[in-house]
């Protein structure tokens, strides 16, 4: 097979209608470093950010007609403490689903951010 060039996972885009609003969400109540904070020429901002350490990223996408906001987003972050940062999240105002804990499979929950994106925090195993 032939090499494509692609080398890895950089970053996943998430659907905002809010990008100040989500930036706020992301960094202050998640805990994330802004990564790059750039305007656009085609208006709007590229804005990446990452939990501290973490090789990938997320990028706040204007939310469009194509792309809306309020999605399960498939993103599985990870904590090496699924119970701990549930309550942390919780404390922070963070909308947060049960602590699900099934014999066999890591704990998890699942949150949502001010646009109704929903995302899901998974215990390292």
């Amino acid at each position: 097979m032939a090499d494509t060039g692609i080398t890895g996972v950089n970053t996943i885009g998430i659907p905002v209608g809010d990008q100040d609003a989500a930036l706020a969400f992301y960094r202050d109540s998640l805990g994330f470093e802004v990564l790059v904070d750039a305007p656009l020429p085609t208006g709007g901002r590229w804005i990446m950010l990452a939990p501290p350490g973490s090789a990938v990223s997320v990028s706040l996408v204007v939310a469009s007609d194509d792309v809306p906001a309020g999605v399960e987003t498939g993103i599985r972050f990870e904590s090496a403490d699924a119970g701990s940062t549930h309550e942390e999240l919780a404390r922070r105002g963070v909308a947060v689903g049960e602590l699900l804990r099934w014999p066999g499979v890591p704990a998890m929950f699942q949150a949502t951010d001010a646009d109704g994106n929903r995302f899901e925090v998974v215990e390292r195993g």
